[in-house]
C-alpha cells in the first residue's frame, strides 16, 4: 500500500524543513504553496518534484490542503502542516495499519511557548489527517474543522508533534485576523444569537472548562496563561459578532446590577473548582475535613 504527504504551506522556511524530513520515507509528497514570498518552495524543492502553487485564502486554509488531495496518487494520504512532524514510533504504526479501515485520528502533541501542554483542550487533541485516498477531504466552511472520512474510522497511538505557537504575538495574531473572524461569520451564518451576559458567560466559561475542567492547571503557569489567552479569545469571537450586528446596546436601568448577578455566578463556580481542586490533591483526613466545611456552610 502506498503512501502520500500532502502539505499546505504559506511562508514557512524556517518549519518545513524538519515537516518535510520527517515523512521523506513516503512514497510521494505532494506540496501545495499558497503563494509564499519568503523561500519555503526553494526548501520544498529538496524534498519533492510535485509542488503546486495556489492562491493564499488565509481564511479558508483547507481548501487548498483539498486541492493537494486531488493531485496525489498514492492509496493513502496523510495531511500535514508545516509546523508539524511525523514521529518516528508514528512512522512505524502507520507503515503496519494501512491495509486496515477507512481513515485514522492521530494525537497530536502541542508545543505552545516552548513547552509540551498536555491538558486543556491541547491534548490529545485528535487530528483526523490520515485515510484512503478518495474517501476524505475538508467541508471547506471554516479553519478549525475536521477533515471528513466516509467510512470507518479508528485511534492511532502514536504522535504528531505540532510546534504550535512559539510567541504571545504569534497566538494574538492569528486569533485576531484568522480564527475569530472565521469563528464569527459561521456563528452569524448558523442563525443564532448572542446576548449580553455572553460577553461574560463565554470567556468565563472557556477558563472554568480549560483551566479547571480539563486540568490545565497541571501544566502550571503555561496552562493559566493558555486558558486566560483562549477565555480572550472567546471574548474577541463576541466581539466581532456584536461589531457585525451593529454595536447594540443594552438599554436596561438595572444593567449593573445584572452584570454583578452573572459575575458572582461564575465566582461561584470558581470557587466550587477551587474546592474539588483541593479535595483531588488532598489526603483523606484534608478530604474528610473539607467535606464537612462545605456541609456545615452551604
Amino acid at each position: 500500500m502506498s503512501l502520500s504527504i500532502v502539505i499546505s504551506a504559506y511562508n514557512e522556511e524556517k518549519n518545513v524543513k524538519d515537516c518535510l524530513e520527517s515523512v521523506d520515507w513516503a512514497d510521494e509528497i505532494i506540496f501545495v504553496d499558497n503563494e509564499s514570498t519568503d523561500k519555503t518552495v526553494e526548501v520544498a524543492k529538496r524534498y519533492t518534484k510535485k509542488i503546486f502553487s495556489r492562491p493564499n485564502n488565509p481564511l479558508m486554509l483547507n481548501l487548498n490542503k483539498n486541492f493537494g488531495f486531488t493531485k496525489a496518487k498514492g492509496d493513502w494520504i496523510l495531511s500535514l502542516d508545516a509546523d508539524e512532524r511525523v514521529s518516528r514510533k508514528l512512522r512505524e504504526e502507520i507503515k503496519e495499519l494501512l491495509h486496515r479501515p477507512d481513515g485514522y485520528l492521530i494525537p497530536r502533541k502541542n508545543i505552545i511557548f516552548g513547552k509540551w501542554i498536555k491538558h486543556g483542550l491541547w491534548y490529545p487533541d485528535y487530528q483526523l489527517r490520515l485515510f484512503r485516498r478518495g474517501r476524505g477531504k475538508f467541508p471547506g466552511k471554516h479553519n478549525h474543522e475536521l477533515l471528513v472520512v466516509k467510512g470507518e474510522v479508528r485511534k492511532l497511538k502514536q504522535h504528531i508533534i505540532h510546534y504550535n505557537y512559539t510567541s504571545v504575538n504569534e497566538y494574538l495574531k492569528k486569533i485576531t485576523y484568522y480564527y475569530s473572524d472565521n469563528e464569527a461569520k459561521n456563528f452569524l451564518e448558523s442563525g443564532k444569537t448572542i446576548h449580553w451576559h455572553d460577553a461574560i458567560r463565554m470567556p468565563a466559561s472557556d477558563f472554568l472548562t480549560n483551566f479547571f475542567a480539563r486540568k490545565g492547571y497541571k501544566d502550571g503557569l503555561h496552562g493559566l496563561v493558555l486558558a486566560m489567552l483562549q477565555a480572550f479569545y472567546t471574548l474577541v469571537v463576541f466581539a466581532k459578532i456584536w461589531e457585525k450586528q451593529g454595536f447594540w446596546e443594552y438599554n436596561n436601568e438595572q444593567f449593573l446590577s445584572d452584570a454583578q448577578k452573572e459575575f458572582a455566578s461564575k465566582g461561584r463556580e470558581l470557587s466550587y473548582w477551587l474546592t474539588r481542586v483541593k479535595e483531588e490533591h488532598a489526603g483523606k483526613a484534608t478530604k474528610l475535613v473539607l467535606k464537612l466545611k462545605n456541609k456545615l456552610f452551604s
